[in-house]
């Protein structure tokens, strides 16, 4: 079945049309289409704490694009969500009508635990989990969502106000850091082996240039990673390692997130599946419709 889902988040705008089916007890999302916009509402929303008329502009425009889209394929279902910009945006009720009104779309806003488990279900992933504990990672641009499973049940999982836009305007709180790292400790046991998996674009970004061919990134290819990303400028980043403006500014904050993660919860290697909320949505809708 084909399912149409929009994931609105702190530094982008993401459709992702998806054939989703089940494969022996797993429900897999095969990407038919993936349209990204980068929207940057966190620019907006942690520096004034709004969401400008401008990016509302650029938001509606999203929408309508999307519309299209969505009328093309014809999916069965679909759903819309946002996450950190627009869960803190003191206008979020004026923007969320707006999108209403102009373009028939409804936009729901999840929390930060939501946000963890939906990611965390989108188990498209051909990856063979060597270990009993898995720790999966989406470093976004407003928040960091983290979930713990323990031989694929569910342990806990939490969402910490650290992002890569944050990080652009220094606004993480350093409680928040302590809250990640005690968080980290407590529920990934020290010495034992973790298999993390993480989502976005700034980790396969990452990994593409730095890691391996398995999509795999250890702690000094990562360590490499920043040391060659902070000794350039912008425009340099961008012209050596064809970035697009929107990732080369977050892609070293992403990479120093990664870091710390690694160092807290003892990981040796991060995976990269390139998967994301919008997967985790699109097996979510297939879930309710299969009941």
């Amino acid at each position: 079945m084909i399912f149409a889902t929009v994931d609105i988040g702190s530094n982008a705008g993401r459709l992702l049309i998806s054939n989703v089916y089940q494969r022996n007890d797993s429900i897999l999302a095969g990407k038919i289409s993936l349209v990204r916009v980068p929207l940057r509402l966190g620019m907006d929303v942690f520096e004034k704490g709004y969401i400008s008329e401008q990016k509302q502009d650029s938001l509606i425009k999203t929408f309508k694009a999307y519309n299209l889209i969505r009328e093309i394929y014809q999916p069965v279902d679909y759903i819309a969500c946002a996450t950190a910009a627009m869960r803190e945006a003191t206008n979020k009720e004026e923007v969320l009508k707006r999108i209403e009104n102009e373009t028939g779309n409804t936009l729901q806003i999840i929390d930060g635990i939501q946000e963890a488990n939906i990611i965390s279900k989108a188990n498209n992933i051909n990856i063979n989990k060597r270990y009993s504990t898995t720790l999966y990672i989406d470093v976004g641009g407003g928040s960091t969502e983290c979930s713990v499973f323990f031989e694929d049940k569910f342990v806990a999982s939490d969402s910490f106000s650290i992002g890569t836009i944050r990080l652009l305007f220094d606004k993480v709180d350093k409680n928040e850091w302590d809250r990640m790292k005690l968080w980290l400790k407590e529920f990934i046991t020290q010495g034992n082996e973790v298999n993390c998996i993480c989502a976005g674009g700034n980790i396969s970004k990452l990994v593409k240039l730095f890691g391996n061919y398995d999509n795999t990134i250890d702690r000094s290819q990562l360590k490499n990673a920043i040391k060659q990303l902070e000794q350039y400028t912008l425009k340099e980043r961008m012209h050596n390692f064809n970035l697009r403006l929107d990732r080369a500014d977050v892609i070293a904050p992403a990479a120093y997130i990664y870091r710390k993660i690694m160092k807290w919860s003892k990981v040796n290697s991060l995976i990269a599946p390139r998967i994301g909320l919008a997967d985790g949505l699109a097996i979510e809708l297939f879930k309710k419709r299969s009941v």
